[in-house]
């Protein structure tokens, strides 16, 4: 059992690895395409923070507060990390999932008005998520329990539309599927999310 879940946790970094890597070669290939500044903005303009906020009442209740630190790498690769809580109910049960998350953004087009010229200054991006969660085992799992929690790795990957509120502040409208479903189902694919970021 444990070889199997070393196995799986092999493939899913693989499995980044090789997302990160295409990623990576089509911001190279981007850059030649760059005009350059002669030096690189201050770190302090380059940081961002933000976050998701997400909240579903009925038969599941599902309260998530998400908040991230990022970095613009280069002005169209933006990688962010932070942690992740989530408040889970179902009829006569609850749980708290917690844990933390990174993700890559790549700016694909920066404003889609220069080329389509409609009025329309949001951006296109692409996005790459690789999220680490802590369920509990009482509330995910039959008995017995190795242990009173246990770890879930997604990989989440998809796209979306930025849009400006101000100079340093944007709208992110987004579309992500989780590329390894769980049994837990703690995604429907596809997951949609709106995050701020200033």
């Amino acid at each position: 059992m444990e070889l199997n879940y070393i196995m799986a946790v092999c493939r899913r970094i693989r499995n980044l690895f090789f997302i990160t890597a295409a990623i990576l070669i089509i911001t190279v290939c981007n850059l030649y395409c760059q005009t350059l500044r002669d030096e690189a903005p201050p770190l302090k303009e380059r940081l961002f923070y933000g976050g998701n906020f997400g909240l579903q009442f009925g038969t599941h209740t599902d309260i998530e507060i998400s908040p991230v630190i990022g970095l613009w790498l280069l002005p169209r690769l933006a990688v962010a990390v932070g942690p992740d809580y989530r408040f889970y109910k179902v009829p006569d049960y609850r749980t708290d999932i917690y844990g933390g998350s990174a993700y890559m953004q790549f700016v694909v087009i920066q404003d889609i008005n220069s080329i389509v010229p409609l009025g329309a200054h949001a951006g296109i991006f692409l996005h790459m998520e690789n999220e680490l969660l802590s369920l509990q085992s009482s509330f995910w799992k039959d008995p017995p329990y190795k242990s009173e929690r246990f770890f879930i790795n997604t990989l989440l990957a998809g796209g979306g539309i930025s849009q400006q509120l101000g100079r340093r502040s944007s709208l992110d409208m987004m579309i992500l599927w989780a590329l390894n479903v769980s049994q837990y189902n703690l995604y429907s694919n596809p997951e949609l999310r709106v995050s701020f970021i200033f």
